[in-house]
């Protein structure tokens, strides 16, 4: 069971690679006002909504604990983050705002999976 855990945390950071990644390439562009969401951002973030939810069976299934708060803010501000690159996927240019919101939760989830103990 190990070894199918690790196998969905190496998949759930690349989901927040490609999100984060995305996000990272348009710094560039929101300067300029002209950021989008790039479809590596939305695969991003259903990578990660798949195999957060498969890691959270996973560890149930194994007989591990389970901060069930952590998960609810971490799964929230996921959802946050996939309504607003999935409405806004097919526009040219995505207002400022709405962008930092989606990199700044981004990093806050990253922060609530690695400090929230």
């Amino acid at each position: 069971m190990d070894v199918l855990i690790n196998v969905f945390v190496a998949l759930h950071i690349i989901g927040i690679a490609s999100l984060l990644g995305g996000f990272l390439t348009q710094m560039k562009a929101m300067g300029a006002g002209t950021a989008r969401f790039t479809p590596a951002m939305l695969h991003g973030a259903v990578t990660m909504l798949v195999t957060g939810v498969a890691l959270v069976g996973l560890n149930q299934a194994d007989s591990q604990p389970v901060d069930n708060i952590k998960i609810g803010v971490k799964l929230a501000l996921l959802i946050v983050i996939l309504g607003l690159v999935y409405v806004k996927r097919d526009e040219e240019k995505v207002a400022k705002g709405a962008f930092i919101a989606v990199g700044a939760l981004t990093v806050a989830n990253i922060f609530i999976a690695k400090l929230w103990t």
